[in-house]
């Protein structure tokens, strides 16, 4: 009797300690969509989520990669002649005219602005050679990214084709990518742009369909919309505040524009980007073969909420110093090191320790090399 009745107030005191922990629906609001997704940028930490690997169509939001590949392809002021293949495409369009001469620059804007997509069929085939070549690039990076839940058909994301889907999560991947290009970052942030009109007197004058960023959020920083009738209204923008950059998804979500914005507010209310400095990180190490011989590259960084900032912890790995190396500084590596910045018990960021050689520094390659050995994002 003794044992049911301790097991008893054990249950109601665990009761009372979960029901004290926020619960991020709560927090976040009632959420229209069937599936949402918040993401930090830079850590790629999910900050909320709602059915976000599910299987969904994605109407235009697919154009989000059709213009980070033409960004890549280094043609963006070459000159495209749009054919009767572009001409032709169903829905939204920007009105190009066959055999017209247009920079691909300008077919990128009118991709993202005005979702046009004879610009996404343009940009397909001279990028891809054709608009299947095209879909081989998409699918291909898609893969590169870690999209593991996603398969492109087409250019544009009009429902003429049953094997093209993605999931909240693997579109937010896409958006964490594509944001690291400094072009792309600047296309998708455009409110407004003018664009040559060959045979009138006025130029094509878009303005960006994305209500988050021309009115209604001050701190939205871009983004892609979408609809067709099967896929609904899809949605991917992007914010950022105090130092913390988001990244919102929603898929087949009535209410987009409220649910971005009540996902955003949840997240900048909630959670500030924990910073350990290149000194802090430097003055844990006391091995004096080092001392005022190394540098790091980059403060560490990671989003948390108050709680967490207390789990917060950094461990420095050096190579051991080797007797040769008093004798010889070439022979010590550019890279001695790394410092780590743990939650807890997980890993959530890292960077190299650099030694500084006094004959010569670190080359920009040998650490350019290292970045991407590490994976840490640079502008494109």
């Amino acid at each position: 009797m003794e044992l049911g009745k301790r097991c008893m107030v054990l249950i109601i005191a665990l009761t009372m300690f979960f029901s004290c922990i926020p619960n991020k629906t709560e927090a976040v609001g009632e959420v229209s969509a069937q599936s949402a997704i918040l993401m930090e940028q830079h850590s790629g930490r999910v900050l909320f989520e709602k059915d976000a690997h599910t299987k969904r169509r994605i109407a235009s939001i697919t154009k989000i990669m059709t213009a980070i590949l033409a960004i890549e392809s280094g043609k963006m002021d070459e000159t495209v002649t749009v054919s009767s293949r572009a001409v032709r495409a169903e829905g939204s369009s920007v009105y190009l005219k066959e055999g017209e001469k247009i920079k691909l620059r300008d077919l990128v804007y009118g991709l993202m602005l005005r979702s046009g997509n004879d610009a996404a069929i343009a940009i397909a085939e001279y990028v891809g050679g054709s608009v299947e070549g095209f879909v081989f690039l998409m699918n291909q990076k898609a893969a590169e990214i870690g999209m593991r839940d996603t398969e492109f058909a087409n250019p544009h994301g009009l429902d003429d084709a049953e094997n093209h889907y993605s999931t909240a999560y693997d579109m937010a991947l896409l958006m964490q990518y594509a944001m690291q290009n400094k072009e792309f970052r600047k296309i998708a942030g455009t409110k407004v742009y003018r664009a040559p009109n060959p045979g009138e007197k006025w130029d094509r004058v878009w303005r960006n369909k994305n209500k988050l960023l021309t009115k209604l959020y001050e701190y939205c920083t871009g983004g892609k919309t979408g609809y067709t009738k099967r896929a609904k209204r899809t949605l991917v923008t992007t914010a950022s505040k105090d130092g913390l950059d988001l990244i919102a998804v929603t898929l087949d979500a009535p209410d987009d524009w409220n649910d971005h914005i009540a996902m955003y507010e949840y997240g900048f209310e909630d959670y500030v980007i924990a910073k350990v400095d290149d000194k802090r990180m430097i003055n844990k190490i006391k091995d004096d073969f080092y001392h005022n011989k190394i540098r790091v590259s980059r403060d560490l960084m990671y989003p948390v909420t108050e709680e967490e900032m207390k789990q917060l912890h950094v461990k420095i790995q050096l190579i051991k110093p080797k007797k040769e190396w008093k004798k010889d500084e070439r022979d010590i590596p550019d890279v001695v090191g790394k410092a780590v910045l743990y939650l807890d018990d997980e890993a959530v960021d890292e960077v190299p320790i650099l030694y500084e050689h006094s004959s010569n520094a670190v080359s920009n390659d040998s650490i350019g090399k290292l970045f991407f050995f590490l994976g840490v994002g640079n502008d494109g």
